[in-house]
């Protein structure tokens, strides 16, 4: 499915019924009828899903109904179905939509709604995002405790109240924890991007109560919850924020820091999904 017949810019579309739909492709071209795990992997996380156990297939994610190719460089779009050694099914997700392509809330959380209907009961979500506090450097991974959403809006379409008191689950972060005690965690504020964030903004971000601040993340958390997934965060710092960080902020900063932590984030993730 290209991303010129999209079923989900279709506004009397049901976008649980193209995650059906897209979990039913999946099931058939990777030949395992459940996941039991879906993981995001964003910037500086891909080499986890080499380290979690066997890969059994691997799929463009344009092949799957309401899936969008990456715009941006850096992350890989394929789904991967992976066998663990637990004997669990991990399905590993590197086609992220981000909201600033413009294609929509509905194809921003698509992944994760399919995430869900392929069994998924656990939703791992990583980015690499800016952070507030000084004392994290470059490639330190941070637990998110909570989110702010600064993008005014959100998946949930009608009257559809959900609630969010502990979205991000306080078990999994004890969890992590006992495999890295040193784990420092955050809120993580999503902005629309894609422009990096003024100085203010990242003032205003600390003032409302946030530590780390991106791109992604929170609507597909609040997704996740909405289809009874448990939801663990975690965020890769590659930079410091703006006006926190002296030097004028760059992409090619943020690959190059998720580049040099990958082997040891990777490492560390792997042993939380095994431990899930």
């Amino acid at each position: 499915m290209t991303n010129h017949s999209n079923p989900l810019d279709d506004p009397a579309a049901d976008p649980f019924q193209v995650a059906q739909d897209a979990a039913a492709q999946i099931a058939e071209k990777t030949g395992v009828d459940r996941h039991d795990i879906a993981l995001t992997l964003g910037s500086g996380w891909a080499k986890a899903a080499d380290l979690i156990g066997e890969t059994t297939a691997t799929i463009p994610a344009t092949e799957i109904t309401g899936f969008s190719k990456p715009a941006l460089e850096g992350h890989i779009g394929s789904l991967r179905s992976i066998l663990l050694p637990s004997g669990k099914r991990a399905l590993v997700i590197g086609a992220r939509t981000h909201f600033y392509e413009d294609h929509g809330v509905r194809r921003v959380v698509h992944s994760v709604r399919t995430a869900a209907a392929t069994g998924a009961k656990v939703m791992i979500l990583t980015n690499g995002a800016g952070g507030i506090k000084e004392t994290w450097t470059p490639g330190t991974p941070v637990l998110i405790s909570d989110h702010i959403n600064l993008t005014a809006t959100s998946p949930l379409e009608g009257a559809t109240f959900v609630d969010l008191t502990d979205l991000y689950s306080k078990r999994l972060r004890d969890l992590a924890r006992t495999i890295d005690p040193d784990l420092d965690e955050g809120v993580y504020c999503q902005f629309r991007g894609p422009h990096y964030e003024t100085p203010a903004e990242v003032q205003m971000a600390k003032t409302i109560g946030g530590h780390i601040v991106g791109m992604s993340t929170a609507l597909e958390a609040i997704a996740a919850r909405q289809s009874g997934m448990e939801v663990f965060g975690m965020s890769l710092i590659t930079n410091l924020a703006a006006g926190i960080q002296k030097t004028p902020l760059s992409h090619a900063e943020v690959i190059d820091a998720g580049k040099a932590a990958e082997p040891v984030i990777s490492a560390l993730l792997a042993k939380i999904v095994a431990a899930i």
